[in-house]
């Protein structure tokens, strides 16, 4: 098979082991910037182009798209769509998934364990939006953030509407949760392959740090997980739409809450943690799957 795989560095720890991967099967593999990606978007002849040529004859793609360029990096993965090739993760799913406010309706709405949130536009809500999710401390994110950028822990009321005010001031979108004290600082990485939990890690933030984390200097360890938080997971990444997906978890007074589901999962700290071959089953995954105009929605949505 001749399997493209999406980002931007080909010499990322995540991008590197899905080329080994893929090559000790026996597979082509070839490292697509996305972002050099230019296309001809045509009813009958659908085409993509990178470096002066047109890229032809690709069976599979494994997109690993950065939350900056999602909007550009979704374009170019349903243009593939579009011509018949298979996409481990689709569009929709992507673009679903990275809205943060939009996952996190589409989870409630199915009844996954979540931290209690809330979402308001005017400044004037502030103290009812406080009492919604059981007062400081509270956990103040950014829609747009990523990696723990534009998240924020206050720890009081006064702090809370502060930074409030501030991210209103910016005219950012953001969204109000509960602070879960007894995580400790830790969260669980689910990654998830296909219907299955393939590996679990426990991420642990540097001592005074709520976020876990790795680049924010966290540490990774073996977890073993509880058949509730495995469902969780798994169920989250479904509801995305996510064949691939780290789901992020906190164990809460209340069952496992989940974070984040993300789309395009680092697999460093993962993989060396747990010493599993995730790429390995990201791309045996790809072969039994991957089937020209598999893709469910063909670049819609």
């Amino acid at each position: 098979m001749k399997i493209g795989i999406l980002s931007t560095n080909k010499n990322l720890y995540s991008t590197r082991r899905l080329v080994e991967a893929g090559k000790e099967r026996g597979h082509q593999m070839l490292v697509i910037n996305h972002k050099r990606c230019y296309m001809n978007i045509t009813s009958h002849n659908p085409s993509i182009h990178y470096n002066g040529e047109a890229i032809e004859d690709i069976d599979a793609i494994i997109p690993r798209i950065g939350a900056s360029v999602s909007f550009y990096g979704a374009a170019v993965v349903r243009q593939f769509e579009m011509m018949g090739v298979y996409s481990v993760n689709e569009s929709v799913a992507i673009t679903r998934s990275r809205d943060k406010l939009r996952a996190t309706q589409l989870l409630a709405r199915k009844g996954i364990g979540l931290p209690v949130t809330g979402f308001a536009n005017s400044p004037d809500d502030t103290e009812d939006l406080l009492k919604f999710v059981g007062g400081a401390p509270v956990v103040i994110k950014l829609l747009e953030g990523t990696q723990g950028v534009g998240v924020v822990l206050a720890e009081t009321k006064k702090a809370a509407e502060s930074v409030i005010e501030a991210f209103s001031g910016l005219k950012a979108n953001f969204m109000v949760q509960e602070f879960i004290k007894e995580a400790g600082g830790a969260a669980i990485r689910c990654l998830v392959v296909g219907d299955k939990v393939v590996a679990a890690m426990k991420r642990q933030g540097k001592e005074g740090e709520f976020r876990s984390n790795l680049h924010r200097g966290g540490n990774a360890t073996l977890i073993k997980i509880t058949p509730e938080e495995r469902s969780t997971a798994v169920r989250s990444a479904k509801l995305m739409g996510l064949n691939v997906a780290g789901v992020d978890l906190l164990r809460s007074n209340h069952g496992p809450v989940v974070m984040e589901v993300n789309s395009s999962p680092g697999l460093e700290g993962i993989e060396k943690a747990t010493e599993r071959d995730v790429a390995g089953m990201i791309i045996e995954f790809i072969e039994k799957n991957a089937k020209p105009g598999k893709t469910r929605t063909r670049g819609a949505g």
